[in-house]
């Protein structure tokens, strides 16, 4: 099939590249002249593992291509998915839906035969009803479907979740437009991928619910690890124990410094103001926001508890800056508020992540980058894992603590055990887990 992206970014870019991958012949379509030509030159725009190899076999077999002229791209496709960015939108946090929608009139424009427009960003419920409004405004002439189907990718697996999905969610009424996603998805059936066929406004929704109830879990877990370190409980086994039941469920019970990102921050407030305006205000995830939000601020508090009740003068090391492993993506990072706290209360911050430094440079200031872990430990008075990135699983603990001015290891990954770090002699903290006092 011949499937045009309209938006080389994360979601277009590797969804496109997928798509290619299963033998479709694909175009992505981009208005940023740099990053078409960055692409076109083998450059990926985002960090995600195997991409670039992907992008680069597709390319050279004549599956995939990259260009900034929409309306031949958009005429010769049996399929367009939209999947442009939709960022909360100042003032009232509600999507952005800006970008959605001039894409819709500029696919209007060049239209050509039958042709499915899918909206693969995320966008609030109803939004396909005013993308085929206005497709229908500009083309009262054209013969089309508007169908929702909304992506379900992790950043850092991303090409393991699009090939083997736990589900793929199509929204549509018609039996046309139906056939045409089936053929698009064809190359899953192998995998027994379920499909759920659903209305449109239904498949709206359940992408928002879906990262709801994730960041509820992450929150509840995060509360949790609060409760362990005032009464001397270990999260983590508490966590183990929930985890087993399989109503429950292991995954997103880690407990951290709260959830970031591209998705779960935008979506909750999303659907937060979506429920507002129905009159159906979703009690829930208005707190989900506020306790995220105010957990990592938090953060900053619990390392200047570990440094003596002060961090005026010193200097704090923060291994990780991105929001999760694997990725280069510094979107509402934990990372950006930690260290924001830690310097309002006077400290000077090195740090260190193994992809995410240039975008880091596009949002922090006053911050010395260092080379590796141990440079960036180098002097100072504690180190704060915050990014669980598999190059901080096993340091040598000796050598860090050997360059350090003072032995404090804040470990709010819990990526060390307690007794480990203490052996090595460093004071340690960790989340959701008491000292061997029972005060943390």
């Amino acid at each position: 099939m011949r499937i045009t992206m309209i938006g080389s970014g994360y979601v277009g870019l590797v969804s496109g590249t997928c798509f290619a991958d299963f033998g479709h012949d694909v175009t992505c379509v981009d208005k940023d002249p740099s990053k078409i030509e960055a692409l076109q030159a083998g450059r990926m725009p985002i960090f995600e593992p195997g991409l670039e190899a992907l992008v680069a076999e597709n390319v050279r077999r004549g599956r995939l291509g990259f260009t900034t002229e929409f309306a031949p791209a958009v005429a010769q496709a049996d399929a367009v998915f939209i999947a442009v960015g939709t960022p909360s939108r100042r003032g009232d946090g509600f999507a952005d839906l800006s970008y959605v929608f001039a894409a819709a009139r500029e696919i209007a424009e060049s239209l050509s035969g039958y042709t499915v427009v899918v909206t693969k960003s995320t966008v609030p419920v109803g939004t396909g009803d005013e993308v085929e409004r206005i497709i229908r405004e500009v083309r009262p002439d054209a013969e089309f479907s508007v169908v929702s189907n909304p992506e379900f990718l992790r950043e850092g697996a991303a090409i393991e979740d699009f090939k083997r999905p736990d589900r793929i969610v199509i929204g549509t009424e018609e039996e046309r437009a139906s056939e045409v996603m089936s053929r698009v998805y064809r190359p899953l059936y192998l995998n027994q991928a379920p499909i759920l066929v659903t209305g449109r406004r239904t498949a709206e929704l359940t992408k928002y619910a879906a990262n709801a109830f994730l960041a509820t879990k992450i929150t509840f877990i995060n509360e949790i690890a609060d409760l362990c370190e005032q009464v001397g409980a270990n999260v983590q086994e508490v966590a183990r124990g929930i985890g087993l039941d399989n109503r429950i469920g292991a995954k997103f019970l880690h407990a951290g410094p709260g959830y970031g990102g591209s998705c779960f921050p935008k979506d909750t407030l999303a659907l937060v103001k979506t429920a507002q305006d129905a009159g159906t205000p979703m009690r829930l995830v208005e707190t989900v926001v506020a306790v995220n939000d105010s957990r990592k601020r938090a953060m900053a508090r619990k390392v200047i508890a570990a440094c003596g009740g002060s961090v005026r003068g010193k200097t704090v090391a923060i291994l990780g800056l991105t929001f999760k492993p694997n990725t280069d993506d510094m979107r509402d990072a934990p990372s950006l508020s930690i260290i924001a706290g830690l310097q309002d209360g006077g400290a000077r911050i090195v740090a260190y992540d193994p992809e995410g430094m240039d975008q880091a440079r596009l949002v922090l200031s006053d911050v010395t980058y260092a080379e590796d872990a141990y440079a960036c430990a180098q002097g100072a008075d504690a180190v704060v894992i915050v990014t669980e990135w598999n190059a901080f699983r096993a340091l040598d603990l000796d050598r860090l603590r050997g360059s350090m001015n003072a032995a404090v290891l804040v470990d709010l990954r819990n990526v060390y055990r307690r007794a480990e770090a203490e052996r090595h002699g460093f004071t340690y903290r960790c989340v959701g887990i008491a000292d061997a006092d029972g005060q943390d």
